[in-house]
């Protein structure tokens, strides 16, 4: 409650003739004159004039006045007085002070980490440094969170790290070429290794000339980049190695030179050295001696089952012909039955050796030697029809 509603509370209980705020009769023993201004106040003194209504304390500490008096000028000359007394307290209206929202700052509250920067609105130059690609979000409130651009493969970086690998690919092969050259023995004897193996079959070294058919149907289904390779043949060899890493089916990639060297210089022996030391003496005997005389020791060496080493014996002992009478079917059944002579013996498995032919006659037009139409005719004579005169090896004599 205010204390002006305290005060005028106060002096209308005076009025009406009962205490005061000290708790003594103020107008039982006073005369009808006596309130006026020679009256006593409430404290007991002398009251003159003015003096008769100036406010005293109670015995509770509150405000009071005498009787005489009371008005609007007295509750206002007794609210200014409480006001001036230390330790008084400001009216109390019943009235909160607005709440402009205002809060005293907190010593104890952490400092922002950024200043304010201005709001970008996307028109500052494109940052091209090495973080561009990964900025994590921006702190700074308001301005957002970037995205991360997407890496992009550049045509030119890629290139640059394809040639690098080809490049350190290329310098390992050629240095362990380089140590394969060094291990493995010359090929300077391999016509007198020939000739060697040719005397201990009983067959004649050198032999016939290879014939044109035959050179183009061991071509086409052995090696069809014969003379134009360096011995071995990249694509071949890659070609077996995806094979074998991905369980599939070996087709083979040894080159007439590397069955030479086999032949010739590991024969009965197998596994991944010896295959890496038969690709060593390909590319020797490529650099030492001339197609024709490959394909001749070639010719004169391989077995073509049924006892004949040599292709004079292999064809005198199918056909009892000399080689250079063979007709494109008979070149095409010897020339498949080299990577297994005894498996596909025409003798024995007709239909195996049936199968190679077609497989090597699909070969000869494939690469050009032969059409359609002629492989067609080639394969409609019976395998019957085509060893008929075999066993009769002395009608070749001579």
């Amino acid at each position: 409650m205010s204390v002006r509603r305290r005060a005028g509370r106060e002096a209308r209980s005076q009025d009406a003739g009962g205490r005061d705020v000290g708790g003594r009769r103020a107008g039982a023993d006073r005369g009808p004159g006596e309130g006026g201004a020679g009256g006593r106040d409430l404290a007991g003194g002398d009251a003159d004039g003015p003096a008769a209504s100036t406010p005293v304390a109670g015995a509770d500490g509150g405000l009071g006045r005498g009787p005489a008096g009371g008005g609007d000028a007295d509750d206002r000359a007794a609210t200014t007085l409480r006001l001036s007394m230390p330790g008084a307290l400001p009216p109390d209206d019943g009235v909160l002070p607005p709440d402009d929202g205002a809060r005293a700052p907190d010593d104890g509250a952490r400092a922002p980490d950024h200043a304010a920067l201005p709001p970008d609105h996307g028109t500052g130059a494109p940052d091209h440094g090495a973080g561009a690609f990964d900025r994590a979000a921006d702190p700074v409130p308001g301005r957002g969170r970037r995205l991360r651009r997407p890496v992009r493969w550049r045509p030119g970086r890629l290139l640059r790290r394809l040639l690098i690998g080809t490049s350190a690919l290329i310098v390992v092969a050629i240095a362990a070429s380089g140590g394969l050259l060094l291990v493995t023995p010359s090929v300077r004897n391999a016509e007198a290794l020939a000739r060697a193996q040719d005397r201990a079959h009983h067959a004649v070294f050198p032999g016939p000339p290879v014939p044109a058919r035959f050179a183009a149907a061991i071509e086409a289904t052995e090696d069809h980049r014969f003379g134009s390779e360096p011995g071995i043949d990249p694509f071949a060899i890659g070609r077996v190695i995806a094979a074998r890493l991905t369980g599939g089916i070996d087709q083979g990639g040894a080159t007439i030179y590397q069955q030479l060297a086999k032949l010739l210089y590991t024969p009965g022996r197998t596994g991944v050295a010896v295959e890496f030391e038969q690709l060593a003496l390909a590319f020797k005997l490529y650099m030492s001696y001339s197609p024709q005389q490959i394909l001749q020791m070639y010719a004169d060496v391989a077995y073509f089952g049924n006892g004949d080493y040599g292709l004079a014996a292999a064809s005198c002992g199918y056909f009892g012909i000399r080689p250079a009478l063979l007709s494109w079917p008979q070149a095409a059944l010897l020339a498949g039955l080299v990577q297994a002579p005894a498996a596909d013996d025409p003798l024995r498995h007709p239909g195996r050796a049936r199968g190679r032919e077609e497989h090597v006659l699909g070969r000869l037009v494939a690469v050009g030697k032969l059409t359609q139409a002629q492989a067609a005719a080639a394969l409609a004579q019976p395998l019957t029809r085509l060893v008929a005169n075999s066993g009769e090896g002395n009608r070749c004599a001579g």
